[in-house]
């Protein structure tokens, strides 16, 4: 497959606009769902659901994410990236408040499908600004910078929600996560809307549905869509399955956390390094290497019997998800119309978080039948899948007009 990218006048010259208006706030956005990522399996069993129905409550967020892509497009290009950020942050606030508070499992089912919608609006309303104020020459380095500052906080959020726990109980990561959320969106609603969003009253901007752009775009949307959707469920089961096989070697909460903040770590060391590559050599050679590694991970994972091994396993997985920060997030804007942005990235990310849905929901149903040794060798063969379809279908393009830039080379 193979796509002109247009060129664009991007709002701004460099990276460091961004610093205190993006990327510091989806540090500490990050900060809030690291901690309480490793704890939403763990509270699901503590409030007595089964290994199955826990990893469902986890795969909930991951629904949320996927209905909540299908208004994102149109709600940022009617309200723009400010108001939708006010609006997200505030949804998100309201779920990760109903999972302090959950006595039942469905209740924090609850909460996890609010902070599914919301994360959906506000991470659509951050890559739209990202994708039309950076320069295409910079554009993986900023995507993968966001997604490295992302990454900081989810190594930093088990650490301090692991000391939380230990202070307050469990449900402590959440309460770092309502705090990460709050702070996270009012430093992002100081962010004024690109210019475009000024003109699309003017009727510089017609609106389009969801089904129209599937429609215009269904050949990149169920081809590469189809690599992203297996990245998605690949990357988004290891939210899943590390806790669920920590509570089976008999691993606590706050070990959870450490070794959450651990393979996050390694996964922060990777993130900038992949945007440089993509930038310089090609989206292709981070996409294909980050999902194999992350195949090879699960693949490990039923070997390992105790905290040191688990820990091997997560660092494993954090080369292979650092590795792959940012690459959707571009792909995306690579390929998407400048006319429709909004509208097509909500459809381009309904094809990642449909996976982020779908992997950790199949981990739920796979473990209500099978041994979790089962579940972990069908996620490492969704991931060699999901490799096999990036190397065949990343558009070939040249950001600087340069032989190396070309993504997808053949």
């Amino acid at each position: 497959m193979t796509e002109t990218l247009p060129k664009e006048q991007p709002a701004i010259a460099g990276l460091k606009p961004l610093v205190t208006t993006v990327f510091v706030p989806a540090a500490i956005f990050g900060i809030g769902q690291g901690a309480a990522a490793p704890i939403m399996a763990v509270t699901a069993r503590d409030l007595g659901a089964s290994v199955a129905v826990a990893g469902l409550i986890v795969a909930l967020g991951g629904l949320g994410a996927v209905l909540g892509d299908l208004p994102a497009g149109r709600i940022v290009s009617r309200f723009g990236e400010r108001r939708s950020i006010i609006g997200g942050s505030s949804l998100g606030a309201t779920g990760v408040v109903i999972c302090l508070l959950a006595q039942t499992p469905w209740m924090l089912g609850i909460g996890a499908l609010l902070t599914g919608l919301a994360n959906a609006v506000w991470g659509l309303a951050r890559q739209s600004y990202l994708a039309e104020t950076v320069p295409l020459g910079l554009r993986a380095r900023a995507m993968s910078s966001f997604a490295a500052m992302w990454r900081l906080g989810f190594f930093l959020g088990p650490l301090i929600g692991a000391g939380v726990i230990l202070l307050v109980g469990a449900r402590g990561g959440f309460l770092v996560q309502l705090v990460g959320v709050v702070l996270a969106g009012a430093l992002m609603a100081r962010v004024p809307d690109p210019p475009r969003k000024a003109q699309a009253g003017n009727g510089g901007h017609s609106h389009v549905t969801l089904p129209e752009i599937l429609r215009r775009h269904r050949a990149a949307l169920s081809t590469l869509g189809t690599g992203s959707l297996l990245m998605g469920a690949a990357r988004a089961s290891r939210e899943a399955v590390l806790p669920l096989w920590a509570l089976h070697l008999g691993l606590n909460a706050a070990q959870v956390s450490v070794i959450f903040g651990i393979g996050a770590a390694v996964d922060l060391l990777c993130s900038y390094p992949a945007g440089h590559i993509m930038d310089r050599y090609g989206r292709r050679l981070v996409a294909v290497p980050s999902l194999t590694v992350i195949g090879v991970s699960y693949l490990m994972l039923p070997f390992s019997t105790g905290a040191v091994g688990l820990t091997v396993v997560a660092v494993v997985m954090g080369i292979g998800n650092g590795l792959g920060n940012g690459v959707i997030m571009t792909l995306g804007a690579d390929i998407a119309p400048p006319e429709e942005r909004a509208e097509f990235l909500a459809a381009w990310r309904l094809t990642h978080d449909t996976g982020m849905f779908g992997g950790p929901l199949a981990i739920g149903l796979l473990a209500a039948v099978f041994p979790l040794g089962w579940a972990f060798a069908a996620l490492g063969a969704t991931s060699f899948a999901g490799a096999a379809m990036m190397f065949r279908f990343i558009p070939v393009y040249s950001p600087r007009g340069s032989p190396r830039s070309r993504v997808g080379k053949r």
